[in-house]
C-alpha cells in the first residue's frame, strides 16, 4: 500500500473570523516587537561626539555682532569649502562629512556645536574635530572684515556608548506601535451579533412629515 500524502489544511475564514476580538491586539504586539527586535541587532551602532567653537568679537566689534556671525557659520560648517578642508585632517571624503555632520547654533550664545556620526567613535571624534578646525580657520581668514573671530571653546572626546537605540528599545517601540495597530484593527473590526452574524447598523429616522406631527 502506498500513503496518500496529506493535505495541508489551512484555517478557513470562518476559523480566523472565530478568533477572539483581543487577538489582533497581542498579534500585532507580538509582531511589532520581534520586527523592532531584529531591526536593533542588524542595524550597525552609531556613535556621536561634539566640538564647539565661540565666535569672539573683536574690539572694532559688539558681542551682538559675534552672536549674528556665529549664526552664519553654522550655517556655512557644512558647505563644500569647509568640508573640504576638513576631509584632510578627518581622513574621510567629503560626502561622509556632508551626511555625518551636523552643526547647532543658540540665539542667546555665540557658539557652535559640531556634531559628528559614525559606526567608529574613533572617526566621529576626528570628523568633529576637523569639521570645527576648518571652520575656525575659514573665520580667521575673514576676521579683518568680520571683526569676529572663532575659537576653538571645546574639543570632541570619544562616546563611551553608541547613540543608537539597543534592541531592547527597538523593541519595545516597535511593540507598542505593533499594539497601536493591533488597537485599531480591533476598532475597525465589525460587531457581530449573538448568532456570529454581522451587527445590523442603526437606522436613523428620518425626518417627521408635517402630517405627523400633533397638533
Amino acid at each position: 500500500m502506498t500513503d496518500t500524502p496529506t493535505r495541508l489544511r489551512l484555517p478557513s475564514l470562518d476559523r480566523v473570523r472565530r478568533l477572539p476580538a483581543w487577538s489582533a491586539l497581542v498579534a500585532g504586539t507580538l509582531l511589532g516587537g520581534l520586527s523592532g527586535g531584529v531591526y536593533g541587532l542588524v542595524s550597525p551602532a552609531e556613535y556621536t561626539a561634539t566640538s564647539y567653537v565661540v565666535a569672539v568679537p573683536t574690539d572694532q566689534a559688539t558681542p551682538e555682532s559675534a552672536r549674528g556671525f556665529a549664526q552664519a557659520y553654522g550655517r556655512v560648517a557644512t558647505q563644500l569649502a569647509v568640508l573640504g578642508d576638513a576631509q584632510v585632517w578627518a581622513g574621510v571624503p567629503v560626502r561622509t562629512l556632508r551626511d555625518g555632520v551636523r552643526t547647532a547654533t543658540s540665539p542667546d550664545a555665540p557658539m557652535v556645536s559640531v556634531t559628528a556620526t559614525s559606526e567608529k567613535p574613533g572617526t566621529a571624534v576626528d570628523m568633529a574635530n576637523a569639521v570645527a578646525r576648518a571652520l575656525t580657520r575659514h573665520a580667521e581668514d575673514t576676521k579683518d572684515s568680520t571683526r569676529v573671530r572663532l575659537v576653538q571653546f571645546s574639543r570632541a572626546v570619544k562616546p563611551s556608548a553608541p547613540a543608537s537605540a539597543s534592541p531592547a528599545v527597538t523593541a519595545l517601540v516597535g511593540a507598542s506601535a505593533g499594539g497601536l495597530l493591533g488597537g485599531l484593527a480591533l476598532l475597525a473590526r465589525p460587531r457581530r451579533g449573538r448568532d456570529g452574524q454581522p451587527a445590523p447598523s442603526a437606522s436613523v429616522p428620518g425626518p417627521a412629515s408635517a402630517a405627523d406631527v400633533p397638533r
